[in-house]
């Protein structure tokens, strides 16, 4: 992915074609990066189920999986780059309708072998308690990220209306891929967006655990970041806020909304999860007063 990645960068500069509205290596390009933090942080975590046992090797054979089904999915993305070409929901000619059904199998695969690492992190015997929790629940919320690309594959009404359309599915909702955009992300400014939520759901697998990176940082200035049960609280906190804010994304994506256009429904929900979230955190960094000191009478 690292040399995909440059390659992808050179191809930017020196390949002046455009598809869907953006040129045409910014997808090799995106998921390339994508992907080095993604099996990076799936790597490391598979370290955490110790070996000899049985475990271990199941993670083991999980993860070549992952790294296999990856392979295929971006050596596809990245011939139909060359090909000048749509790689996702294109069903143009038989040859782009077996790279798409080809690629939608890999990725069926390499959700079920996230899936097994998951439960198999989920009876890991780790430690630390906060780290335990920060690398299970940020499995299972890649996973919920992951499953939103399933949805992009549904035809539009537009793709319905018209027989045998070449494209079926689509990433935007309420308006045609390919409109006015975020720079960077390409996400549509103008409607839904679904990769906005698996974005944000995917990551959580480098973000949870980063929380935890931050709270050992700031411990030795902040006293009770150092206490393991504040720790645990802040990581179970965290998550809870994560869930809540990835639910409000894909909810805001399906109803046809862009990201900075909410309506009063979306940013109520915004302020609620901002409320409550801050007064768990509260209650988290909240430590138990110690038990008065016993002392005994002496008799006279």
């Amino acid at each position: 992915m690292a040399v995909l990645a440059l390659v992808s960068a050179v191809g930017l500069v020196v390949d002046d074609r455009i598809l869907v509205g953006v040129p045409i290596w910014t997808k090799p390009l995106k998921f390339s990066i994508a992907l080095i933090a993604y099996t990076l942080s799936l790597a490391w975590m598979l370290s955490l189920l110790a070996p000899p046992a049985r475990a271990h090797r199941v993670g083991w054979w999980a993860g070549t999986v992952v790294a296999v089904a990856l392979l295929i999915e971006m050596v596809f993305i990245t011939l139909q780059a060359v090909r000048g070409t749509q790689s996702h929901f294109n069903h143009a000619t038989p040859f782009d309708n077996a790279v798409f059904q080809i690629m939608g199998a890999s990725i069926v695969i390499l959700w079920l072998s996230a899936l097994v690492i998951a439960v198999l992190l989920l009876r890991a015997r780790i430690l630390d308690r906060a780290t335990a929790w920060a690398v299970r629940l940020s499995s299972f919320l890649a996973l919920a990220g992951a499953a939103v690309g399933f949805l992009m594959t549904s035809p539009t009404p537009e793709q319905l209306a018209v027989d045998d359309s070449p494209i079926t599915g689509a990433h935007s909702v309420g308006v045609p891929d390919g409109g006015p955009s975020m720079p960077l992300t390409g996400w549509s400014t103008t409607g839904g967006d679904l990769r906005i939520p698996h974005f944000f759901g995917m990551h959580a697998l480098q973000l949870l655990p980063l929380l935890l990176l931050v709270l050992a940082a700031l411990a030795p200035r902040v006293a009770r970041l150092a206490d393991e049960r504040v720790k645990l609280r802040l990581t179970l906190t965290a998550a809870g806020v994560y869930a809540a804010t990835f639910a409000l994304l894909t909810w805001q994506a399906l109803r046809g909304q862009a990201l900075f256009s909410p309506d009063g429904v979306t940013l109520a929900a915004a302020g609620a999860i901002v409320l409550l979230g801050a007064a768990a955190t509260a209650l988290s960094l909240r430590t138990p007063a110690p038990a008065p000191a016993r002392t005994e009478e002496v008799p006279a």
